[in-house]
């Protein structure tokens, strides 16, 4: 990583409501030495920000303040040459995120956004990845709760396993919260581009090599009822849930050995009662259905706009659970182990705490030589599970005591 930058980060972004949230994490827990700064589009309101974060800690009263546009590719080309690690909550990252993007590739600067996009990350990928590899770039997308309870989970989950066997892991997320403006226009947009967003995952795939000797991938799973267990001990339903979190999941075992010669995940929403499922899934059919109208799509973005969110008194009753059932090895031969990530508000006060941390994580600590477009298991594993444990995430075995973390091969 360059060690003659100005910065060792900056939060770009920092005024929109979740990078407020994560700028004020920073005031709190950023280490004494950390050379950081504040970057977007207005000088005012970033002075605002610089205000309310002196209040936390009079120390940032001296931060600097950086003025970038995503419609001015020289001003992102001077921010990412002159820091280590940039941290952008810029979304709907398709439309606003890929300048950024190629100035860090080119800059050989870390780079980490909260996107849930697929077909965002997957043109980054066919568009940056091997620059990125040449100048040491990591590029790391789904730093929030898109996807880092999934694929830490399901890291942590693996060193509770054999690593030698076939393994099957299904996730079950449960949550409670309410989603932000900027949240909401980033999956309406997702949702009018269901053909781009297959095109690029083709592309991707015609452009990305696949591990040999061993298989990786994830498995769209099917409605169906769950028993009770330590997953869901008064049971419910199962429903498919089409994030961006399997195929990170996936992709971080295909990069990591210690995932084993055939791993297979599948991705799931844990309801208790079936019209809640019900309910859920018709919703999801008609928000989709409606992105596809530009007239439609305009009136719901409308109803919440960009920069709003949860009140404080809201996201602090919110909290989410992800579950992980992990077998590992043959049928009558098998290991195994239930696992949970959990936390507190998911969209909000948790995602501006991931983020925060795997900036920190990238600029400060003793990493696995990685570059190019790579997840935060590969690039932060170990560092970055420690990280959020000691910051109040909790990352436990339900079935009996942890072992520790899978090595990196």
């Amino acid at each position: 990583m360059p060690t003659d930058r100005t910065y060792d980060l900056v939060l770009f972004g920092a005024t929109g409501f979740t990078g407020a949230l994560t700028a004020e994490y920073l005031a709190r827990n950023a280490p004494a030495d950390c050379r950081w700064a504040l970057a977007g589009r207005s000088r005012d309101k970033l002075a605002a920000l610089r205000d309310r974060l002196a209040a936390v800690d009079p120390a940032c009263a001296d931060l600097p303040l950086l003025i970038a546009d995503t419609t001015d590719s020289a001003s992102l080309r001077a921010l990412a040459a002159d820091t280590r690690v940039v941290a952008t909550t810029v979304g709907p990252y398709v439309t606003y995120g890929a300048p950024l993007v190629a100035a860090c590739a080119e800059a050989g600067t870390d780079y980490l956004d909260l996107t849930g996009e697929p077909e965002f990350v997957d043109r980054m990928y066919v568009d940056h990845h091997e620059q990125a590899v040449r100048t040491g770039a990591r590029l790391v997308h789904a730093c929030g709760f898109d996807s880092i309870p999934h694929d830490l989970g399901v890291y942590y989950t693996m060193a509770q396993l054999p690593h030698d066997v076939p393994v099957r892991i299904t996730g079950y997320v449960r949550a409670g919260g309410t989603m932000s403006g900027g949240t909401f226009a980033s999956a309406l947009t997702a949702f009018s581009r269901l053909r781009a967003t297959r095109d690029a995952a083709r592309a991707r795939k015609r452009a990305e090599p696949r591990p040999e000797g061993r298989r990786a991938r994830a498995v769209e799973g099917r409605p169906r009822r769950i028993a009770p267990s330590e997953v869901a001990p008064r049971g419910g339903w199962a429903v498919p849930l089409p994030t961006i979190d399997p195929h990170i999941v996936a992709r971080s075992a295909r990069a990591l050995d210690a995932y084993g010669p055939d791993f297979t995940y599948t991705h799931y929403a844990s309801v208790r009662r079936l019209p809640v499922a019900v309910g859920g899934a018709v919703g999801l059919g008609a928000l989709v259905a409606l992105a596809q109208l530009a007239p439609a799509r305009r009136f719901l973005q409308s109803r919440l706009a960009p920069g709003e969110g949860p009140s404080e008194e809201r996201r602090a009753k919110a909290w989410f659970s992800v579950r992980f059932e992990a077998e590992a090895g043959t049928p009558g031969r098998s290991t195994r182990v239930v696992t949970e990530v959990g936390g507190g508000d998911p969209g909000y006060g948790e995602t501006a705490k991931m983020l925060a941390e795997s900036a920190l994580c990238l600029a400060f600590d003793d990493l696995p030589k990685t570059s190019g477009q790579v997840t935060t298991a590969v690039a932060m594993g170990d560092a970055l599970l420690a990280r959020l444990q000691r910051a109040g995430l909790v990352f436990r075995r339900l079935d009996a005591e942890p072992k520790g973390t899978p090595s990196k091969k």
